[in-house]
């Protein structure tokens, strides 16, 4: 039996984090009345898009945090409301990206958010605090519809957020939901991206040395599996540990998660450019 490793990594992750931290927290969009870029996630429930959003938290304060609640038991959905997640730079000040979190689609038709209510988050038309109700899907005549979205309530790039040991195991009906979304993206000219979670649970490799990632060959097979079932480009698909069970932050940890979000804000951005 062959080395579960490759003797090379397939991506190369930077020698130090410095370049990567000081790109994301020097951002700011070139787009005029925009202030901050807005960035997506989506994705079955429990693929750990709230604790992805936490882990950027921790790498930009330099300890963990946990303001995106999580939930380890369920299996379903936790995240209820859209919600907007902005990383505090100083008291008052804010740095220039911000992450929503929408509840996770889930295999029943029935359960989890419509697939046209993240329609209308991309668009801009879902309000702050909008509880996601699984059997009605947002209209014009609710509360939470926004009718006049400005260029700053648009998504401007979409993430999808799957847990790399799950990927063979995503049911037909979440994947056709996501294909939805990444169709209604494509329309719309919104890039997209994704992230694989939980790389440590799903190779042993990996959870003995995190430097290992992507050198894992199991890991580059569940993207190769990924990028076949959505059709994203294989350089748009990465691989993250977010922090969990860590008190402090960690370079090794924060190094993919690093390389992943300034991909989403260089492409975000171009977007932004072209609007």
């Amino acid at each position: 039996m062959g080395s579960a490793l490759s003797a090379q990594p397939w991506r190369e992750l930077p020698a130090n984090n410095q370049d990567n931290l000081d790109f994301v927290k020097f951002y700011n969009p070139r787009k005029e009345n925009v202030k901050h870029l807005r960035i997506l996630l989506h994705g079955p429930a429990g693929a750990a898009k709230s604790c992805f959003i936490n882990s950027v938290d921790s790498i930009l304060r330099e300890r963990s945090t946990g303001r995106a609640l999580t939930d380890a038991i369920s299996g379903s959905s936790f995240t209820q409301k859209y919600k907007t997640y902005k990383f505090e730079k100083n008291p008052g000040s804010f740095y220039s990206f911000v992450f929503n979190d929408v509840m996770g689609f889930e295999k029943n038709a029935n359960r989890g958010v419509h697939v046209e209510d993240i329609k209308l988050v991309l668009k801009g038309h879902v309000t702050e605090g909008y509880k996601f109700d699984p059997e009605h899907q947002l209209t014009e005549d609710n509360p939470g519809y926004k009718t006049a979205p400005t260029v700053e309530d648009r998504v401007h790039v979409v993430v999808s957020v799957v847990s790399a040991g799950s990927v063979s195991l995503i049911t037909e009906d979440v994947v056709r939901k996501m294909r939805d979304v990444r169709l209604a993206a494509s329309e719309m000219g919104i890039p997209q991206l994704a992230i694989l979670t939980k790389v440590d649970e799903a190779c042993p490799e990996v959870k003995a040395n995190i430097k290992n990632i992507y050198k894992s060959k199991y890991l580059k097979e569940q993207v190769e599996k990924f990028h076949l079932l959505l059709g994203i480009p294989l350089n748009c698909i990465f691989l993250v540990k977010n922090y969990d069970k860590e008190f402090k932050t960690d370079d090794d940890i924060s190094a993919p998660i690093l390389l992943a979000l300034k991909q989403m804000i260089y492409y975000g951005e171009d977007y932004l450019n072209s609007l």
